[in-house]
């Protein structure tokens, strides 16, 4: 009876594969059991190496990105009000919020702060809790409390280690992601050297560390490999099961840690709905990935108190569309070539239709504007009408809002990696379209086998998925450059997974003719090996030249500021001034503010626009009223706005302030021709020249090379 077990087995791997409880009574000296048993060590002995491999290169990008930081502003021995101001813009507000929870008398204490603070916008009491995402800050805070660490670790170490540390998670989920696409830990391997060697473009961890993306972005790499890991084929129902609690996990933390979490959600969203319509991912799975981020959704919506900008998304929107449409139209893959196509356009009209009203609707009923500024900017940018809308142009005249500049192709591809992922991309994107059709047919794959073998082998379900993921993230960061950091880490995935990949390789050779089993395993190590050899060659140095390089932090003049402001006005004092300068005097003096750079709020863009009269030509009566309507007491003037150089003309604060008021820009140039000339002198020059009718408002009291200072008199 061995005998035969063994002659049948013999036979094919199915038999191996489908009767695993006859190879038990295979004899120790049998070949199958032999062959059977040397694999599964192979097999433990690699995972275990990738995995140590993967540890390995976390570690090391974490102790990395620390090192440079510390060595660009030799934190360590700094002040600590310099390495408050080293956290700028809204970074420094977002810190602001740990250190309030960390110098609370109770965690008890410090959560009411947050949730009636009346220190962030002046003359208005709101909930930091539903108005940003600063959970994270919260968690970290009660974290450092309650553990034994406050002898050996200051809180502002324990905030940078913890970020530094994601770092490594973010790491590894991208390495795990190739390793699952390719089948080898190689190309996670390569995928990590990629993405440290194009640091510049992968990351900006290490100078702006409390960003919310920082937070954000390892969850949403290890949302993108459980993904991966989902839509493999003949996944048990216990490891599917776990697999969709991994993808809800990462799901939901990637969407409490930023708030453009939606918008994000919203292009992967679309990524699955394409693919379904094509017939190209599970349907089944697609629908729980579906359900998934609409309850991630919701449960951050719950414990931010319903914030109405969650509530009103797009994705929600969509999301339901989708459902609702597919449940309209059953036979939707049913058919065929023309009658799929007319079914498809019907399908994609229904669900835009749907999204729009259902959006429309929610926004309607809740008299939603939170995410209004965000319309009007796109709608500005991609050429729909000019506007004179003063928050959409200070997003259009910032550079990482504008398109990527082209010398990031130029970065990307001295390590190669740019010219890998076009070749990739192209073949892949090939292998797509042949398959989409396909599908869309329901031609029998058995007529075209010698043909499209290797293009139903490429395109698996999670390849397809990470394919349309980077191209429509690819799309997003070509036309917003700040978003670039979404796409090039999944570009370090995605060229590594097909320079590593079997399926890619086998479909070049059998193109021209040369394929062997024994060839392709041939040249994918070798080239993968040069690849290496490559990167290690040309970086390595620059690398170790980069960690060498010691800075120092130095800003003397906000240093001087903050610790005017700290000895010499009162801690109930209110200061008006720039949303990135405020966020500063929040964090570095815990004075109250008129305006932040947290934006997403209809009622602080406006009162932004009303507090930055301060650089327009308006009379001194006209900006004292407005000041003194927002309770303030101080206000700062920099000479770096009044004065602005950095954009050209029709960018500068104060031109986009002359435009929406309706007044002429200084300088050499066209002006548009309802623009009139105003009556007043711009503020921020005339009040320096301390004519009466300025004196009688404003008060000099502190000045540098770089800010004034104004005391507003109160008059009866």
């Amino acid at each position: 009876m061995t005998t035969v077990r063994q002659r049948r087995a013999g036979k094919g791997t199915e038999a191996t594969e489908d009767q695993p409880s006859e190879e038990k009574n295979v004899k120790p000296d049998g070949k199958i059991l032999s062959d059977h048993t040397g694999g599964k060590l192979w097999n433990i002995l690699s995972i275990s190496v990738g995995g140590i491999v993967a540890l390995s290169l976390g570690l090391l990008t974490s102790v990395y990105v620390a090192t440079l930081h510390e060595n660009d502003l030799w934190f360590s021995n700094i002040k600590e009000v310099e390495r408050e101001i080293s956290f700028r813009t809204e970074c420094g507000l977002y810190y602001s919020y740990y250190k309030q929870m960390i110098q609370a008398a109770s965690i008890q204490q410090g959560l009411h702060g947050l949730v009636y603070d009346n220190k962030t916008e002046s003359v208005r009491t709101i909930n930091i809790l539903e108005r940003m995402n600063v959970y994270q800050e919260v968690l970290l805070s009660i974290l450092y409390r309650i553990l034994p660490i406050q002898q050996y670790l200051e809180p502002v170490y324990f905030y940078i280690y913890t970020l530094f540390g994601l770092q490594a998670v973010y790491v590894i989920a991208l390495y795990v992601t190739s390793w699952l696409l390719s089948g080898t830990w190689l190309s996670g391997l390569l995928a990590a050297c990629w993405y440290i060697t194009n640091r510049t473009d992968t990351t900006r961890v290490e100078f702006t560390i409390p960003l919310r993306e920082n937070w954000a972005l390892p969850f949403f790499a290890v949302q993108i490999a459980a993904i991966t890991y989902l839509l493999r084929t003949h996944l048990q129902p216990v490891q599917e099961r776990l697999t969709l609690t991994a993808v809800f996990i990462a799901t939901f933390l990637f969407s409490l840690t930023w708030q453009f979490n939606q918008f994000m959600m919203l292009i992967q969203a679309l990524a699955l709905f394409i693919l379904d319509c094509f017939d190209m991912l599970p349907t089944a799975k697609v629908t729980w990935l579906y359900i998934i981020q609409i309850s991630a959704l919701l449960l951050v919506c719950v414990l931010q108190f319903f914030n109405s900008m969650i509530l009103g998304s797009l994705l929600i929107s969509f999301n339901a569309s989708v459902l609702i449409a597919r449940t309209i139209q059953k036979n939707l893959k049913k058919g065929g070539l023309l009658n799929r196509l007319g079914k498809l356009i019907l399908h994609v009209l229904l669900v835009l239709c749907l999204t729009l009203l259902i959006n429309k609707f929610i926004k309607r009923s809740l008299n939603l504007e939170s995410d209004e500024h965000i319309f009007k900017f796109l709608k500005a940018k991609f050429g729909f009408g000019a506007t004179r809308d003063f928050d959409a142009n200070l997003y259009l005249c910032e550079e990482a809002f504008g398109l990527l500049p082209l010398n990031t192709f130029s970065r990307l591809s001295d390590t190669l990696l740019f010219y890998v992922y076009v070749f990739v991309l192209f073949l892949m994107t090939v292998a797509a379209v042949i398959v989409a059709f396909q599908n869309l047919s329901g031609s029998n794959q058995v007529q075209f086998m010698e043909k499209m073998e290797e293009c139903t082998v490429t395109l698996k379900p999670d390849a397809a998925y990470n394919l349309i993921h980077t191209v429509l993230f690819g799309c997003l960061a070509l036309s917003t450059m700040r978003m670039k950091y979404l796409w090039t880490s999944h570009m370090c995935v995605f060229a590594s997974f097909g320079l590593c990949s079997t399926e890619v390789w086998k479909l070049i050779l059998k193109c021209i003719h040369l394929y062997t089993s024994q060839r392709t395993h041939v040249i994918k190590y070798s080239v993968l090996i040069i690849t290496l050899l490559y990167i290690s060659y040309k970086f390595w140095p620059g690398i170790m030249d980069e960690l060498s390089e010691l800075r120092e932090f130095y800003d003397p003049d906000t240093v001087e500021l903050m610790n005017w402001i700290k000895s010499s006005t009162p801690n109930t004092a209110v200061f008006a001034g720039s949303m990135q300068l405020l966020a500063g005097v929040k964090l570095c003096t815990g004075r109250t503010l008129t305006n932040h750079p947290h934006y997403e709020d209809k009622n602080l863009r406006e009162r932004t626009k009303q507090i930055y009269q301060i650089y327009a030509k308006r009379s001194p009566e006209d900006v004292y009223r407005i000041l003194r309507s927002f309770g303030t007491d101080y206000v700062i003037l920099e000479d770096s706005i009044c004065y602005e150089r950095r954009h050209s003309r029709g960018c500068r604060l104060r031109d986009l302030l002359d435009i929406a008021n309706g007044h002429i820009m200084d300088g050499l140039g066209e002006n548009e021709p309802d623009l009139k000339p105003s009556l007043y002198p711009r503020f921020c020059e005339e009040i320096k020249k301390n004519l009466p009718s300025y004196t009688i408002h404003f008060t000099r009291v502190f000045q540098n090379k770089t800010f004034h200072v104004y005391k507003l008199a109160k008059h009866k």
